[in-house]
């Protein structure tokens, strides 16, 4: 079963670089983030036609996620990252897919900092590990998936210096990714690559692409459940190249059928 994640920056300029993605690889599931797409505007009958129903928590020109299974009806089973109601930024939705429980977020990239967009993603991340807690006490096969705007490791930048002063990997960051994984969740990327140099992002500006200057800030995670059905994951690199792409390329998760 391929569970994957695609921070697709904008499903209207990019539908034709997703369809064309999705019938090339035929996810089981495929959560998308940066939508940027009101409710209303979520196209669902393209996905419709190539047979993937979806459900979906829009918001105009930002942020937005999605989750579209192949064949069968996602059972939304949470719209919005709980700990805040006052939070109305739509980053974060769960829905049950078969027997597993799939989670798609949109971390907040918290740049500039030190300043108020860093506070809030580092509030996001307190909320997103008490969240993810109440997954594991539920032993629930989960799988975490999306942009989680963080880079977890220096092997995971093309530079260190370049990045030292971002938000994605400051110490704090990187402590709170921490803290996650160390409450039993498997970094399926990290764990088929401990060496590092797998990238997940390439910025549009400065030939980063064409000089493969990325980094890994897609990240897909599993609960104990799922971590010991671990077969392969990857990245879709190739996707990144293709004319009106995303910055972001596909990211994947195989895992075995559950005995």
């Amino acid at each position: 079963m391929r569970i994957a994640s695609f921070n697709i920056n904008g499903i209207r300029a990019r539908l034709p670089r997703l369809l064309e993605w999705l019938a090339e690889t035929r996810p089981a599931v495929a959560c998308l983030q940066e939508i940027k797409c009101q409710d209303d505007a979520f196209p669902v009958t393209e996905f419709e036609a190539i047979g993937y129903q979806a459900i979906w928590h829009g918001q105009k020109g930002f942020n937005g996620v999605a989750i579209l299974a192949d064949g069968t009806a996602p059972v939304e089973a949470q719209r919005g990252l709980p700990g805040d109601g006052d939070d109305e930024q739509a980053r974060y939705i769960e829905a049950d897919v078969g027997a597993l429980r799939i989670v798609n977020l949109y971390l907040p990239n918290g740049n500039p900092q030190p300043g108020p967009k860093f506070d809030y993603k580092l509030a996001w991340m307190r909320r997103l590990h008490e969240r993810m807690g109440e997954l594991l006490a539920a032993e629930i096969p989960a799988v975490v998936v999306g942009d989680f705007n963080v880079i977890a490791q220096d092997h995971d930048t093309y530079s260190v210096r370049a990045m030292e002063s971002d938000a994605l990997m400051q110490p704090e960051t990187r402590a709170a990714y921490a803290r996650i994984l160390n409450d039993g969740w498997t970094d399926a990327i990290a764990t088929l690559n401990p060496q590092g140099g797998v990238w997940t992002f390439w910025d549009y500006q400065a030939g980063a692409w064409q000089r493969d200057q990325g980094f890994r800030i897609d990240h897909l995670l599993l609960s104990p459940e799922c971590a010991d059905r671990l077969v392969a994951a990857g990245v879709d690199k190739e996707y990144r190249g293709r004319e009106r792409a995303s910055d972001h390329a596909p990211v994947w998760v195989e895992l075995q059928p559950a005995q």
